[in-house]
Order: structure tokens, then C-alpha cells, then sequence
């Protein structure tokens, strides 16, 4: 079944002009871009810088709109003011796990945040002890602020909070590149336990090859805001068709997980 779906999208942005008399010239970040994501499935997206990925995930998050194109969930449209019934199936996780937590706000207050904000009846409370203990943490980090904990246990909490709702999918923007390297190797091995254990399909934006063959079975590589190859994981990074595809791998430094 398929949940997600993005069809023709297409977003540029106006840059500023380069001398008093010149035309603003524009970017063309995301150029015709298709893809699915169907139930259980697990997909990367990978790509050099300006390769338009952030900007591809915010119109897939209807965190911006597409000049042209459609973004369907379960065959709705994503559009409108009221996104929660979306939002409540859709989480994210973002790169940096210390600028998308409220410092003000304790841990457990952050994680439920998203089940208040998403009028998610029932007692959250035992919903906050569980989710801390999902992620490798004890239930009374509950009553700490986000500054007392290392990088590592931030993205944990940043997870938690994701998956407070109990989304069917989950977007990582990122989520292991503002992490030393022994800490992101626990971060993807705690992601790919709960993705399996919550039965949650996958969108993972990254820059590192390796992290995505661990954690997805099929790809998505973006150049210049254009889809230049797509197919099963193993097969793209393994046999490359396209030229970029082959210098992305060739460029990039990667650690096996």
C-alpha cells in the first residue's frame, strides 16, 4: 500500500540581484521530482550540497508548498491549514537535536508536547516513561532539561518525541551528521530497532552512503534538484549507472555500520 506520494514537484526561489540594474535570478531547487513510499518500505534520499534535498523534504512535510506538483497521503492531499490528522502520521527528526528542543521546556514536557498539540487523547504520562525507555533511557530523564544530557542522548529524546503520536512514517532530516562517530553508530542501531519494532516506514535524508544502505532498501539520488537515479539500495550504490551517482561515492568518506 502506498502512504506517501510526491508527484511533479517543482519549487524554485528568487535570489538576490548581483547589481542594482540586474533581474533577480532564480534557483531551481526541486526540478520535476516523482517518488512513493509505500507501507514498511525504507528510502533514501542522498546528494551533494544544493542537490535540493532539504528543500525536497520540506515540501514532502507541507513545511513548504511546490509551485507546481502534489504531495498525497494515503491518496489525500496534503494542503490546507489543518494538517493534524497528516502531522499525527508523519514525525520528523531533525539534524541538530539541541536546536529542535525547547531549552526552557523539560524532556518530558518536550516529548509531550506533540500528543497535546495533536489533541491525542489518553494518559500521556506512561506514554512519555515508555517511549524514554525505548530509546535507551531511564523514565526519570522525564524531569531534566535537555542541556544535561550529551549530543547522543539529545537525538534519543529528539526520537522519543517523534514517535510519541505513533506515526506510520518517520523522516530523519540528517539526524547522525551532528554526531562524533562511535555515537552515531549506537544512533543508527537504535533507529533501525525501532523502525522494525514500531513496524514505521522510512525516509532518511543523508549525506553518507554507508548509513543509508544500513537503514534502506531503496534510494533516491538528487543532483542540481533532479531525480538522476533511483532503484534498490544495493543495486545503485553497488552498481551505479549514472555519472553523479558515481562520483557521489567516490567523494564522500563513509564508515561501515
Amino acid at each position: 500500500m502506498t502512504l506517501l506520494e510526491a508527484t511533479a514537484l517543482n519549487r524554485s526561489f528568487r535570489l538576490p540581484r548581483k547589481g542594482f540594474r540586474s533581474n533577480r535570478p532564480v534557483l531551481a531547487a526541486v526540478r520535476d521530482v516523482g517518488l512513493t513510499l509505500s507501507e514498511g518500505e525504507h528510502l533514501g534520499i542522498v546528494g551533494g550540497s544544493g542537490a535540493g534535498k532539504s528543500t525536497l523534504l520540506r515540501l514532502l512535510l507541507a513545511l513548504d508548498r511546490p509551485d507546481s506538483g502534489v504531495v498525497r497521503y494515503r491518496g489525500r492531499v496534503v494542503a490546507g491549514r489543518d494538517l493534524t490528522w497528516f502531522r499525527r502520521e508523519v514525525q520528523v527528526v531533525l539534524q541538530d537535536p539541541l536546536a529542535s528542543l525547547n531549552p526552557q521546556l523539560l524532556v518530558g514536557h518536550s516529548i509531550r508536547e506533540p500528543l497535546r498539540c495533536l489533541r491525542v487523547p489518553g494518559e500521556h504520562g506512561p506514554r512519555v516513561a515508555e517511549l524514554l525507555t525505548a530509546v535507551g533511557l531511564e523514565p526519570d530523564a522525564a524531569g531534566r532539561y535537555p542541556h544535561e544530557f550529551s549530543g547522543g542522548q539529545r537525538q534519543r529524546i529528539a526520537i522519543a518525541r517523534a514517535l510519541a503520536p505513533r506515526p506510520k512514517v518517520l523522516v530523519g532530516d540528517e539526524p547522525f551528521s551532528a554526531l562524533d562517530t562511535a555515537t552515531r553508530a549506537q544512533i543508527v542501531e537504535l533507529l533501525r530497532d525501532l523502525v522494525a519494532r514500531f513496524g514505521l516506514s522510512l525516509v532518511l535524508v543523508s549525506h553518507d552512503p554507508a548509513v543509508v544502505q544500513s537503514l534502506c532498501n531503496r534510494v533516491l539520488v538528487l543532483d542540481n534538484g533532479r531525480v538522476v537515479e533511483h532503484g534498490e539500495t544495493g543495486r545503485v550504490f553497488g552498481d551505479p549507472r549514472h555519472p553523479y551517482t558515481r562520483a557521489l561515492l567516490d567523494a564522500v568518506p563513509t564508515l561501515p555500520f
